[in-house]
């Protein structure tokens, strides 16, 4: 039997819309991306497979929001709270229904999860298609620095080819790490692979970043603190009270290092 067939006839058996679930399923196991609770925002969901898979992930407590241009059908019992966006990506409005959907202030819901499993459109052209798949990727980007919470993660679908590295690239300088997977439920012959960054910083500094800043109070290991925009760098061989002239090597979700440099 075909790898193609033996997960259309485990989706048909075990009721979900899609192959393609099993894609995040593998995913999830070897990345982490889903969790008890965690609120998911699933682009280009249609018709729902993701949806029913981080669903089961995230349970009762936990919310999916799934995006489409194509109308995604309710599902049947969910575990979580599941809602639907029908709609453009590429579209402002769509992504204002998003924010609003998520919600601000009292009634925020953290986005922890964003994943695509976005196509083009087939032309039969690969560089095309390839260049069209490069673009929608960068749209669940761009989706995803919108609405993510510092240390949430993203898997977006791409396929293989020249423009590749360049997106990787960017989504690399936004979260702690990125890498590229094949899950085994692709189709033998396909050229798509997914991206998968964990841990988006929002932090005010990236390595790399000089800057000038003042150790205003001392770390448990001994190392010096200082706060940038309310953000915590360690700096090892600084005295609380003095300034320095530091170069940022490593930056987390919630705290960065640095060192001091002449």
């Amino acid at each position: 039997m075909s790898n193609k067939d033996m997960y259309y006839n485990k989706a048909k058996q075990q009721g979900y819309r899609a192959r393609s679930a099993y894609k995040l399923q593998q995913l999830d196991k070897e990345a982490g991306l889903l969790g008890d609770g965690d609120t998911v925002v699933d682009l280009g969901a249609a018709p729902g497979g993701w949806m029913q898979v981080a669903a089961e992930e995230v349970g009762p407590t936990g919310t999916v929001i799934g995006v489409d241009r194509q109308n995604i059908k309710d599902l049947d019992d969910p575990e979580a709270t599941v809602e639907s966006i029908r709609g453009d990506i590429t579209e402002d409005w769509t992504r204002d229904e998003i924010r609003s959907v998520v919600g601000s202030g009292e009634e925020e819901r953290p986005v922890d999860v964003v994943v695509s499993d976005m196509a083009p459109n087939m032309s039969g052209e690969y560089d095309l298609d390839h260049a069209r798949s490069v673009h929608l990727a960068r749209q669940a980007f761009d989706v995803a620095k919108e609405v993510l919470a510092s240390g949430g993660d993203l898997a977006v679908k791409v396929f293989d080819g020249r423009d590749l590295t360049d997106l990787e690239d960017d989504i690399a300088e936004e979260f702690e790490y990125v890498r590229q997977m094949r899950p085994d439920a692709s189709r033998d012959s396909s050229s798509e692979l997914y991206l998968v960054a964990k841990n988006f910083l929002t932090a005010p500094v990236r390595p790399g970043d000089r800057l000038e800043v003042e150790i205003t109070d001392t770390g448990e290991e001994g190392d010096g603190i200082a706060r940038v925009d309310g953000f915590t760098l360690f700096i090892p061989g600084a005295k609380e009270g003095e300034t320095y002239r530091v170069a940022v090597d490593d930056v987390k979700p919630r705290f960065g290092f640095a060192e001091i440099v002449e």
